[in-house]
């Protein structure tokens, strides 16, 4: 029976994270692979060997939170183990099905609290804290989207635009007796740079999701002690492979949380703010999700981007009409960048709005929705089901 439980619960921890792969690699891979900058097959690859860095570093102290320090380890039963995973398997089918990003960390949260609160052992000072942040990252996101869209990107899109030329980028030359490599037709040093930069940022992307989202399909297993530390993280980077090797193919194209309507500069942006945030809070043991920060950062970029032609006094006073969408961040950057506050409209913004209001709205209450549900429903599953383990 002990084998066939463990079997089950492999099974569940392997399932959750095939679907954190399919997901976490859209995001940290869509922008370059878009931009031609690497094969859906390399990007997974590389997606693969950094979630294992970041799961095996920074994760650990996601996986302690998750596994022993919201509950104690002594409630992850076998059969509770199970329990939880379902809960996590269920809300990313359910976030999936509506195609709303509801974070996995949340919904993990949600799931062993509702196993606290059954049996009486959740650690409300460790809840608080995860809470807070959750209200700080997308916040910190949004501003830090904003100031940069509204007083720093138009001078780096000026000074850094990333363009790409027709062909390959790099060439062998077979002159010589051993070929070297060499520019490719109309290959730039700049170019080279600024991809190699691209690389650079989804390495870092992939790195963040793997010490946040490692946790979330392993941190069960380990409070359960089913699997060992160093174990579920190899278990839980293979699942993530297996999803970014998979079904990631399609969301690399679609790229989550609308970053494929951003510029590659763009799109960089939201991806170190977006890693950094989560990167910060996983050394301090939260489980904080990607889509958090990210989806904020694209809404503070278009808001600042927008918000240029307007007068610090006159958003004071709040007396101007700009219409905020994903498109100001894509409006062409004049030659010569005048301070904010003087910038002409037809710049920065178009009758279209950059971003659908009512979408941001549904995020947001889904990210409210989604770890309450999860956690009522672990609520009563543990009262009529007493599967946990006691203290």
């Amino acid at each position: 029976m002990v084998a066939i439980l463990l079997a089950v619960a492999l099974v569940a921890a392997v399932f959750v994270g095939f679907n954190i792969g399919g997901s976490s690699t859209g995001v940290a891979w869509g922008p370059p692979v878009g931009a031609g900058v690497v094969g859906k097959t390399g990007a997974a690859g590389l997606m693969t060997v950094f979630v294992f860095l970041g799961g095996w570093t920074v994760g650990r102290n996601v996986i302690d939170t998750l596994g022993g320090d919201l509950v104690p380890r002594s409630a992850f039963s076998a059969e509770a183990s199970v329990v939880v995973l379902g809960f996590i398997g269920l809300g990313m089918l359910f976030a999936n099905l509506y195609g709303v990003p509801v974070s996995t960390s949340m919904t993990a949260v949600g799931a062993i609290s509702g196993l606290g609160l059954a049996t009486g052992q959740l650690d409300y000072a460790v809840v608080g804290s995860i809470m807070v942040w959750w209200v700080i990252a997308p916040v910190v996101g949004f501003w830090f989207g904003a100031v940069i869209g509204r007083y720093l990107y138009p001078h780096l899109d000026d000074r850094f635009a990333l363009e790409q030329s027709d062909g390959p980028l790099i060439v062998l030359d077979h002159s010589g007796v051993i070929p070297t490599p060499e520019l490719g037709p109309g290959t730039t040093p700049k170019e080279v740079l600024s991809t190699s930069l691209v690389l650079l940022i989804a390495c870092y992307m992939a790195f963040s999701a793997g010490a946040s989202n490692v946790a979330n399909a392993v941190a069960p297993l380990v409070g359960g002690g089913l699997v060992g530390p160093d174990r579920a993280v190899a278990l839980g980077t293979a699942a993530i492979g297996l999803g970014a090797f998979t079904i990631a193919r399609r969301t690399m194209e679609s790229v989550g949380n609308d970053l494929t309507d951003l510029p590659l500069l763009a799109a960089m942006i939201v991806m170190i703010v977006a890693a950094s945030i989560t990167t910060v809070a996983s050394a301090l043991g939260i489980p904080l999700s990607l889509a958090l920060a990210t989806v904020m950062c694209i809404v503070g970029l278009g808001w600042g981007r927008a918000t240029r032609p307007t007068s610090a006094g006159g958003m004071l006073k709040g007396e101007f009409q700009t219409e905020v969408s994903v498109d100001a961040i894509t409006a062409e950057t004049p030659s010569d960048v005048p301070s904010a506050g003087e910038e002409d409209t037809e710049y920065v913004q178009d009758a279209t709005e950059l971003f659908d209001r009512s979408a941001v709205v549904r995020f947001v209450a889904f990210w409210i929705i989604g770890p309450s549900v999860a956690t009522g429903m672990s609520y009563v599953t543990f009262l009529v089901l007493p599967v946990a383990g006691t203290a």
